[in-house]
């Protein structure tokens, strides 16, 4: 099964956020956000939930195969 790919460093970037304080929004570790953006992980329903509500996005505008 392929990991999907993602938006998220671009998303990231765009507002001048580092992984690390991005991790501490949602209460994950920098490594964790660098290896969703890195396609290494593909987070939880939950997590991306998360992600989605913070950029005030959808889960499929971000998250896509």
């Amino acid at each position: 099964m392929n990991k999907m790919q993602n938006n998220v460093k671009k998303l990231r970037e765009d507002i001048n956020l580092s992984q690390d304080a991005f991790g501490s929004k949602l209460n994950v570790s920098r490594q964790t956000i660098n290896s969703i953006e890195n396609g290494k992980f593909d987070p939880s329903l939950p997590l991306a939930m998360k992600i989605a509500k913070f950029f005030n996005s959808k889960i499929e505008d971000i998250f896509f195969e």
